[in-house]
């Protein structure tokens, strides 16, 4: 696997909002774009700018959905990587015959992106995104 580059770090909070006057207010970053509503997932995001990369702040939109739940269990902080590939079907092809568990056994598709994610048991205990721009 060639030209993976970092995409973002995704940290999930309590309060999007109080996160983002954090990022913005005491370290200067720039937000990319307004907070966005993703109810598929049942969260709200915001993007800040970080260089060629970006911090995501995903906040539960629900007490039931899987970053809800995330945050009950291990309070705010570090929620997962997320790597840039060129070629989402080859890279989970090669993972999965290297054996790695998929959280994502196929890409899912929103806001010009195709993505998947790769279990923690098979990423030295970090929750891996991979992203394919469409």
């Amino acid at each position: 696997m060639t030209d993976i580059k970092l995409n973002h770090l995704a940290i999930v909070v309590d309060d999007i909002d109080a996160a983002l006057r954090f990022w913005r207010e005491s370290l200067g970053l720039t937000q990319a774009g307004a907070v966005k509503s993703i109810p598929a997932e049942a969260v709200d995001i915001a993007f800040l700018e970080l260089g060629d990369a970006h911090i995501e702040l995903i906040q539960p939109t629900t007490a039931e959905g899987g970053v809800a739940k995330y945050l009950a269990k291990r309070g705010p902080g570090l929620h997962h990587l997320c790597l840039e590939v060129p070629d989402l079907d080859a890279t989970l092809n090669e993972l999965r015959a290297r054996g790695c568990e998929l959280i994502n056994e196929t890409p899912r598709q929103g806001d010009g992106r195709r993505y998947a994610f790769i279990h923690p048991k098979s990423a030295s205990g970090v929750l891996l995104e991979l992203y394919e721009s469409i």
